[in-house]
């Protein structure tokens, strides 16, 4: 096996880090954590959504999800109402305070994205998040199958 190979899932893992880092000192300058950009994010997409829903959505545990929400209805970013179906539930609403910093957000995501992309060309960036693709999709199908004997790499 290649030795650049067997160390890809450590690499992974470091690089992930290492960007989220990155759009995490970014997001500071917003006033805004990774959870709570996170949360922006997922709830644009999924506006009415019920709040454990959006914690699935946001990769966040039901207990900062309450924090979180919290905090944003308190700052006027995402309002609760009532879900019509269930009136012990409810549904999230951003706010038109919001939009901004949405925008704010996916401008962060953007000057990260070119930081890290820097000095690779648009080919090489095709490839790669080709391949990346392809990763997680041989991922997500052996999500339902039971660990054989096939070799790790």
């Amino acid at each position: 096996m290649d030795d650049r190979l067997r160390n890809f899932g450590f690499l992974l893992k470091d690089l992930s880090h290492r960007y989220v880092q990155r759009f995490e000192v970014r997001a500071r300058e917003i006033s805004l954590t990774l959870p709570q950009c996170k949360v922006l994010v997922r709830l644009e997409k999924n506006e009415g959504v019920s709040q454990a829903r959006l914690a699935e959505l946001a990769e966040v545990d039901a207990m900062t999800m309450v924090r979180i929400l919290d905090r944003m209805e308190a700052d006027g970013l995402l309002e609760r109402r009532p879900d019509p179906t269930d009136r012990r539930a409810r549904c999230l609403y951003l706010t038109p305070k919001a939009k901004p910093f949405l925008d704010q957000i996916w401008r962060l995501s953007e000057a990260t994205r070119a930081e890290v992309f820097a000095g690779i060309g648009k080919n090489e960036r095709d490839v790669f998040m080709t391949v990346l693709e392809r990763i997680r999709d041989n991922l997500s199908a052996l999500e339902s199958k039971p660990p054989g004997d096939e070799p790790p790499c």
